[in-house]
């Protein structure tokens, strides 16, 4: 992770040279909040990645000596295709419309019908099709 971290290095470091030039430039204080924050942003994920680097043995692309089968396994757990990305997405939707609109009836419909959304989304791997 040293080679990721370097990179959160570097782009805080373009950040933090580029904040004062464009505060001289355009003067303009909300972009100028946004690349500081966009600064400390970078250097914190920086330090975490840092950090951790630091703390875990060096995988396989970290190494110099590290070979190709060196990374050969099993990577993860990847899911397949999901549907209730779209149904809280749709509920999320209908709640803030509800808010819009002034209609706290249906901001409550919303709420109840994005739990259960939230909950399907959730509790997708323990049954049905891609349980396990």
């Amino acid at each position: 992770m040293k080679a990721e971290a370097w990179i959160f290095v570097i782009t805080g470091v373009f950040f933090a040279l580029v904040t004062p030039a464009y505060w001289f430039i355009t003067g303009d204080p909300t972009g100028t909040s946004a690349l500081v924050m966009s600064t400390l942003l970078a250097v914190m994920v920086a330090l975490y990645l840092g950090f951790h680097a630091s703390q875990m043995e060096p995988r396989p692309e970290d190494r110099l000596d590290g070979e190709i089968a060196d990374g050969a396994g099993e990577l993860g757990f990847f899911p397949p295709y999901s549907w209730w990305p779209l149904w809280c997405a749709l509920t999320m939707a209908v709640c803030t419309l509800a808010v819009a609109m002034g209609m706290w009836w249906l901001l409550l419909i919303g709420g109840v019908l994005g739990l259960l959304a939230l909950c399907g989304w959730i509790f997708e791997y323990y049954r049905g099709e891609f349980a396990h």
